[in-house]
Order: structure tokens, then sequence, then C-alpha cells
């Protein structure tokens, strides 16, 4: 037997006429004409083979080879409505799922946190993974199902792609305590004089802080190019340098913070997910979870 070609709307017909007995009840049953139920029976004898009903007096009685499928078909029908049923609702208290995220080290130490707390209190049977995706391969992970969201500050721009505003935060200058060049705060001249730490994923270009400066004609000392944030404050608190990062971030730790002594363009930061996960319920219930973990993130 081609299990390829089996018409499972077959065995639907053929728990409807166990089930009643008749053809004429069956078709009722599945609100289809009796010619069609009659037109599925024949297909599906002709497949296993076997008359599967005889008539006696007015009823339909099974052999012996559908009294032997009737439960395992009963069984996979069952299993069946049940999958597509779930695939419409889903509850969070009993489901057991995984979620797959891609962010930066700031997203996962500041939104990460919060959003576990709430799952472990709401949804025990729920669990998160964060992993690093290299940005041109986000589209075609979350199309495989094997990522289902991806954050970042920067603007990611593809038509299967969805994407919502979660956050926004503004950097400040972090440097150690009694810093002896910041005993008076910092000015512009300061700030450009000072060795810096500049966090990017990319090995060179201009980021944010760097493209600001440029529009006033300044350049920073770069001493050390790093990719992490999480790393930047254990440095600072060893060295003279100092380093722009989120004021969220930067908050959490017992290090001196000064204000911008410029003008530089808050960080937005986005979720993104695929098209075809829009209006799938699990993700939309995950979805309203990071929206409501990321009301907390004051830039202030």
């Amino acid at each position: 037997m081609n299990l390829n070609r089996i018409d499972l709307n077959l065995f639907a017909v053929f728990d409807a006429i166990y089930t009643a007995g008749s053809l004429t009840k069956a078709a009722d049953v599945l609100c289809i004409t009796q010619p069609a139920v009659s037109n599925s029976l024949a297909r599906l004898r002709e497949m296993l083979n076997d008359p599967l009903f005889v008539r006696t007096g007015h009823s339909m009685t099974p052999t012996p080879v559908a009294q032997n499928i009737i439960g395992p078909a009963r069984d996979a029908l069952s299993l069946l409505r049940k999958s597509v049923q779930d695939s419409h609702t889903f509850e969070p208290t009993t489901a057991e799922k995984s979620f797959h995220f891609a962010t930066r080290d700031l997203l996962e130490a500041s939104v990460m946190p919060r959003l576990l707390a709430n799952l472990q209190s709401r949804s025990p049977r729920i669990t998160v993974t964060n992993y690093e995706i290299a940005r041109n391969s986000v589209v075609s992970a979350m199309a495989s199902g094997s990522l289902d969201f991806y954050a970042d500050a920067s603007t990611f721009t593809d038509p299967h792609l969805c994407k919502q505003k979660i956050a926004e935060d503004r950097f400040v200058v972090m440097a150690r305590k009694n810093h002896p060049d910041l005993k008076q705060g910092i000015d512009l001249e300061t700030f450009l004089r000072l060795g810096q730490i500049n966090v990017s994923h990319r090995r060179s270009g201009a980021g944010p802080i760097d493209i600001a400066l440029d529009k006033i004609g300044k350049r920073r000392k770069i001493v050390m190019r790093g990719q992490h944030f999480l790393t930047v404050p254990s440095t600072i608190v060893k060295t003279d340098l100092i380093a722009c990062i989120p004021y969220h971030l930067a908050k959490h730790y017992d290090l001196s913070i000064y204000e911008m002594p410029f003008n530089v363009p808050s960080v937005e930061y986005f979720l993104y997910w695929h098209v075809s996960a829009d209006h799938d319920h699990a993700h939309i219930w995950m979805r309203d979870q990071i929206f409501e973990v990321c009301k907390s993130f004051n830039p202030h």
C-alpha cells in the first residue's frame, strides 16, 4: 500500500459508517450526500482490499478487517482533530513549548531576567533559548522554525519579517569611581582626550557615537574595540578608560555615570518575527509577554 496516496477523509467516512451503521445516516452526520458516502466507501474498499461492511437487513455490519482498524483509525482522527484545535488555542499555564531567541547581550541581560521571572510564575513549562546568529541568517532561520524572535538595536528591513519597537534607551558615559580626570564632570574636550572602549559586533566601521561626533567634526580616542557591553564594566573598573553604554545597563554597576557631552540619538530596540508566525496563538502570547516586560525599560 502506498501511504502517500491515502486520503484521510476516507477514514472519517469509515468512522461515520461504522458508528451510524448506515450509509444514509453517515451522510447526515457528515453533511454530505449518500452517493458521496458510497463513493468514499468504494475507494476505501479498493485501497484496503476488503469489503469493510456487508449489508445485513437495513444496517451495515463491519467485517473483521473493519473491526481491527476502527480503533487505530479513531485514535488517528482524534489526534488530528486535537492538533487542529490546538493550533487555534494556546494555554500558557500547561503548554510545553520552547521559544528560540537571538538577542544581543544587552537585551539578554536586561529583558530575559524579567521575562523568565514572569514565565516561571505563569507558565512553568515554557522554556527559552537565546543564541547568537549572523544577521544574514535571521530570515532563513525564522522560515525554518529554528528561530522565533530576533531583537536588535538596528533596523532590519525584509518583506518576510514583522517588527515592533520594544524599548528605547540613551547612551551615557561610564567611568571608574574617583577617575582623576573627571572630578569636575565631563565636557567634550575631556571626552575626546580620554581613551575609550568601543562596543561593536563589527571589526570596523562607525557606530552611533562616532556618527554623532562626525557631525560636529570630532573624533574620539578608541583604545579597545569589544563585542559585548557586559565586558565593559570589568575593564572600566581597572583602568582610566571610559565607555559609552546604554543607561539601562550602566545604572546596575557601582561606577560613575555622566551624561553625554554632545547630542547622541537615543537607542531604539526592535523585536522581529517571521510573517508565518504573525497569527500563531503561542507566538502572539509570547510577544505580549515581551512587550509587557519592556514597558519597564525606562531610559531615565
